[in-house]
């Protein structure tokens, strides 16, 4: 899942758009990707998870398919990878992958991450980068923590993750099942290149 980082605005940019330097575009990214996950819409889905055993969900997931932020697009062995902060009580994430290509640039977007539902603890406050924090709901997850199923409330975004590059068609309807048992849209699903 992508995040973005900020840095210093050069103050002698030109106002041309394709002039704009990187550090200001990365801003501006990080606000569009505030917009479009806490605006998209009025709807609020707030059902996770039965209980999330934290420390069996951290460790390394790659992104299979999903619908997922335009930033996105073009992600190839896109993979997050979850480590518990002791010291924090926080979860470290670093997101990486190739851009679009196998061969493409590396990428790694380091993230934090807060437990809002300490009850289930699959409703996370996650920060790209300071002051912004986006929800994260950890719609599913299986018994052995083979995959998981992630969304937002407004329903716009949906990865799904498993701790294999690939996933069997028949577990993937299964994951498909869940979510539309719980009413969340699994439409518009756009596979992420896997290759290692």
């Amino acid at each position: 899942m992508y995040a973005v980082a900020t840095s210093t605005i050069n103050n002698k940019a030109s106002h041309r758009p394709h002039n704009i330097k990187k550090p200001t575009k990365w801003i501006l990214t990080g606000l569009g990707i505030a917009t479009a996950l806490c605006g998209c819409t009025t709807a609020r889905f707030t059902q996770t998870s039965t209980p999330v055993e934290i420390s069996k969900f951290m460790g390394k997931w790659y992104v299979i398919t999903g619908r997922t932020t335009y930033l996105e697009q073009g992600a190839h062995n896109a993979v997050e990878i979850y480590t518990w902060n002791k010291d924090k009580e926080r979860i470290d994430i670093d997101f990486t992958y190739r851009k679009d290509s196998f061969e493409g640039k590396q990428k790694s977007l380091p993230q934090k991450a807060w437990i809002v539902d300490s009850v289930t603890n699959a409703h996370w406050k996650v920060q790209p980068f300071w002051p912004l924090k986006f929800d994260y709901l950890i719609l599913a997850v299986d018994a052995e923590y083979t995959w998981t199923a992630i969304g937002v409330p407004g329903g716009k975004y949906l990865w799904i993750m498993a701790r294999t590059p690939t996933l069997a068609p028949e577990k993937m309807d299964e994951i498909l099942r869940q979510l539309n048992a719980i009413h969340y849209p699994v439409d518009k699903l756009v596979p992420v290149p896997q290759r290692w």
